[in-house]
C-alpha cells in the first residue's frame, strides 16, 4: 500500500475510533478555593514552550499530510489556527520529502497563518538534512519529531527497526535552527525516555498520552489478524505527565492524549505541562467543514480555562501549577509504584 493510501485510512479510521477516553485526568482533582482574591478578567493564559511565545496554551497538534485530501483539512486547520490565535502543528511531511507534488498540502498551513507559531513534524526515521528541508517547507518556528514504535509494529507494512534513533534525533537538534520538540502519538514517555531525550538537547517534550485518537487500534483495523490485546497499551497522559514533570531537570512539556475540555486543559497545566494538544475534535471539524463551529469551540475552552483560572485564584499558567490538587485512582497508584510522591501537589500552595 502506498504512504498516500495509508494517510488516508488513518483519517478514517481516526474520525471512526474517536478518543478513547482513557487519559486518566479523571483522576486529578483541585481542592476548591472558596477565597480567590482574583477578578476573571485578570487571567493571563499565554505561555512558552520550547522559547516560543504562545498567546494560548492551546495547540492544534499534528494529525494528518502527506494525500491529496489533506490539503482542504490542513487549509481548514490554517484557517482555526488563524482566527484562534493557537499554534499549529502539521503532521508528518516525510511524504512530502519524499514526493515534492505533495509538499502544497502542508505549505498551505502557512499561507492560512502566515503571522502564527508553526510546528514542523517528521518520524526518528529522519536525517539533519531532511529536518531542515521540512523546516524550510513550511517556514517552520520549530520541529516535531515523533515517536511511534507500537504503531509501527502493529502497522501491517511499518518499521521493525528502531536503532539508532536517539543519535538521529540528537543530530537533528543540533542540525536545525529552530527548538525540537520530542512527540509521541498516544502511548506516552516515561521519565527514563525524558530524561534521554532531555540530555541530548531537545527543547521540549510532547508527552502524547494513551487517552486520545488510538493508534494501535487503528492499525489493528488494518490487519487482517489483529493483535487486539495490544489496543490499551501505554502509559495514560495523566501518568505519563507526572512521569516528566517530576523530573529533577526537565524540558519544557506539551500534554496531549485525548483533552477536549478546559477542565482538562487546567488540570494537565496543574502537573507542569506548558501547553496542551488537542488533535481528534479539530481533525473532525476540518473534515467537515466547520470551521466557524470550531472558533466557537476555542472561545468557550479559552473561558472555561480563565473560569477556573479564577476560581483557584491563579492569574496564569505559572500560578496555576503552584495550586494544591490531589491525585487518585489508578494514576495514583502508578505514580506510588513509580517512586513519585503525589503529597507534593497535594500540599503546594
Amino acid at each position: 500500500m502506498s504512504r498516500t493510501s495509508r494517510k488516508r485510512e488513518h483519517v478514517e479510521h481516526a474520525l471512526t475510533t474517536g478518543q478513547s477516553g482513557t487519559h486518566g485526568l479523571s483522576d486529578v482533582k483541585f481542592v476548591h478555593n472558596c477565597l480567590p482574591d482574583l477578578a476573571m478578567e485578570q487571567t493571563d493564559m499565554s505561555t512558552c514552550i520550547g522559547g516560543l511565545a504562545l498567546s494560548s496554551p492551546i495547540v492544534v497538534n499534528a494529525m494528518t499530510g502527506g494525500a491529496s485530501e489533506t490539503y482542504s483539512i490542513n487549509q481548514s486547520l490554517g484557517i482555526i489556527a488563524r482566527e484562534t490565535g493557537l499554534a499549529l502543528a502539521v503532521g508528518s511531511q516525510m511524504a512530502a520529502i519524499r514526493d515534492s507534488s505533495l509538499v502544497e498540502t502542508y505549505r498551505i498551513a502557512r499561507r492560512e497563518h502566515p503571522h502564527g507559531i508553526l510546528f514542523g513534524n517528521l518520524g526518528a526515521e529522519a536525517t539533519p538534512e531532511m529536518a531542515r528541508r521540512a523546516v524550510e517547507m513550511i517556514e517552520a518556528d520549530g520541529l516535531q519529531i515523533h515517536l511511534n514504535v507500537m504503531q509501527e509494529l502493529i502497522m501491517p507494512e511499518g518499521e521493525r527497526d528502531f536503532s539508532g534513533a536517539l543519535r538521529r534525533i540528537e543530530a537533528i537538534v543540533q542540525a536545525v535552527d529552530v527548538p525540537v520538540i520530542v512527540k509521541e502519538v498516544g502511548f506516552g514517555i516515561s521519565r527514563e525516555t525524558a530524561c534521554k531525550l532531555t540530555d541530548c538537547g531537545v527543547a521540549a517534550i510532547d508527552i502524547g498520552g494513551r487517552g486520545g485518537t488510538n493508534f494501535a487500534q487503528i492499525e489493528n483495523m488494518r490487519r487482517a489478524q489483529p493483535f487486539a490485546v495490544l489496543n490499551e497499551w501505554g502509559i495514560s497522559t495523566a501518568a505519563s505527565l507526572l512521569e516528566v514533570a517530576t523530573l529533577e531537570v526537565r524540558p519544557d512539556i506539551m500534554a496531549t492524549g485525548g483533552i477536549q475540555t478546559g477542565l482538562d486543559t487546567a488540570r494537565c497545566l496543574a502537573l507542569g505541562a506548558s501547553c496542551v494538544g488537542m488533535a481528534g475534535v479539530f481533525l473532525r471539524y476540518a473534515v467537515d467543514g466547520r470551521t466557524e463551529e470550531a472558533i466557537e469551540y476555542v472561545n468557550n475552552l479559552h473561558e472555561e480555562l480563565s473560569v477556573i483560572m479564577t476560581a483557584l485564584g491563579a492569574p496564569t499558567i505559572a500560578a496555576l501549577q503552584r495550586v494544591p490538587l490531589v491525585i487518585t485512582g489508578d494514576t495514583y497508584h502508578w505514580a506510588e509504584q513509580r517512586g513519585i510522591n503525589c503529597k507534593v501537589f497535594a500540599q503546594r500552595s
